[in-house]
């Protein structure tokens, strides 16, 4: 099959958007507006030589996502399309699991893990996060400085989702790492997945063996009856969905609160909840910017443009957000606009209010031991890493009056 399919004659082939470049980290907005200029649906490129309709329009956005009629999440068809060795096979080559999957299997895969989650009571969900930001605090507490994504963020999700799936801390570093790897899409991401493929054949051996108070076990032990290899693949799915969108949306806010000294002080006097920048980065600068990928089931003209079967429909939910902030900016409604980040339709996340309680929690818990955290670098100087699928910094390095979580007086 040809890697770049035809279109319909009323629809000019433009030349793809490359969202593999470095360039799109820097600046991703020159690319949405690249996109959006091509129309509700524009025309791009994963990875060298892989093709992809990105829809920058919310109302062609939410179209296609009620539309299972018309639109499949099986990517098997355009997998078989796809050399082995690309770099974004690790985020959409097919598994038995809820994301790849249409009609009764997809409802049974998700039954299993809402219920799942479930039984994670919010008090308790809580604790661990706040026990996760206090293990980390007391590393880099003392030195006065510490970089909030490589040192904070993305640790604290490993710990915490290490805990939540049955791990130890002491495996949370390869955890991050491995899914780092896959995630920029770039010369690493086949061993990236490959790693974390091991990581978590390793976990589901070690709980066959012996269960415990965690989602993994409840995964195994539904009633449902998900085999083996499905439980394997649900974890491989929610495990790393859980991680690294939630790292990538600490640190967004983050970077925000402290890109803005009068919101910072609103949100460590408590007269304005950290939930307002968590809502704001999901809006306008959501972690997961390029997505909830369909397939037509058949070659089908959807909003002017002619999509062929088996080749990717990504939903662009940066673009819709940074569409969105422009719509809203210099007005008093912007906490009104709408938000597409945990997708929606039947494959909604069907966890969205756990990742909020982690964002938001770890933030608060974070500016509480640390209420004078100070930016090295203005926002329009911190770095951004590759990668089509997702906004994420390099690093946000800060400095605070050195504190350690342990001294007397501190908060249990």
């Amino acid at each position: 099959m040809n890697a770049y399919p035809a279109r319909a004659d009323a629809f000019t082939l433009s030349a793809p958007v490359r969202l593999w470049e470095e360039g799109f980290a820097a600046d991703p907005h020159a690319y949405y507006a690249a996109l959006r200029a091509q129309g509700p649906v524009g025309w791009a490129e994963l990875a060298p030589g892989v093709p992809a309709y990105v829809v920058t329009d919310r109302r062609a956005a939410l179209d296609l996502l009620h539309d299972p009629a018309t639109w499949s999440h099986d990517p098997r068809p355009w997998e078989a399309t796809v050399p082995e060795d690309s770099p974004v096979l690790g985020m959409m080559r097919w598994r038995p699991n809820t994301l790849f999957a249409d009609g009764d299997a997809h409802i049974r895969y998700r039954r299993s893990l809402t219920d799942a989650f479930d039984l994670v009571e919010p008090h308790d969900l809580r604790e661990r996060v706040h026990h996760a930001v206090d293990v980390l605090v007391g590393r880099f507490g003392p030195a006065g400085s510490a970089d909030l994504v490589t040192e904070f963020a993305r640790p604290l999700m490993a710990l915490i989702f290490n805990n939540l799936f049955g791990l130890p801390d002491s495996e949370s570093g390869r955890l991050d790492a491995a899914l780092g790897a896959m995630m920029e899409g770039g010369d690493r991401a086949a061993e990236g997945e490959a790693e974390y493929g091991r990581y978590v054949l390793e976990l589901i051996a070690a709980k066959s063996v012996r269960r415990g108070p965690d989602i993994t076990s409840r995964l195994l032990d539904h009633p449902l009856a998900l085999t083996p290899e499905e439980v394997t693949w649900q974890v491989f799915l929610t495990l790393g969905a859980g991680h690294e969108p939630s790292a990538n949306l600490v640190s967004n806010a983050l970077s925000r609160i402290l890109g803005n000294a009068d919101y910072y002080s609103t949100l460590t006097s408590g007269s304005r909840p950290v939930m307002d920048a968590v809502l704001e980065v999901l809006r306008y600068e959501t972690p997961l910017s390029n997505y909830g990928i369909h397939f037509a089931r058949e070659s089908v003209s959807f909003h002017g443009v002619w999509v062929q079967a088996a080749v990717p429909v990504v939903v662009s939910y940066g673009a819709l957000g940074h569409f969105a902030e422009q719509d809203f900016a210099g007005t008093h409604h912007r906490h009104d606009a709408s938000h597409l980040s945990f997708s929606a339709g039947e494959h909604a996340c069907p966890v969205k209010q756990p990742a909020l309680l982690i964002a938001t929690e770890a933030i608060e818990r974070l500016t509480q031991w640390l209420p004078d955290l100070q930016p090295v670098l203005p926002r329009e100087r911190l770095s951004w890493r590759p990668g089509p699928f997702h906004r994420s910094l390099t690093a946000l390095p800060v400095r605070f009056t050195p504190h350690s979580p342990d001294q007397a007086g501190d908060r249990s």
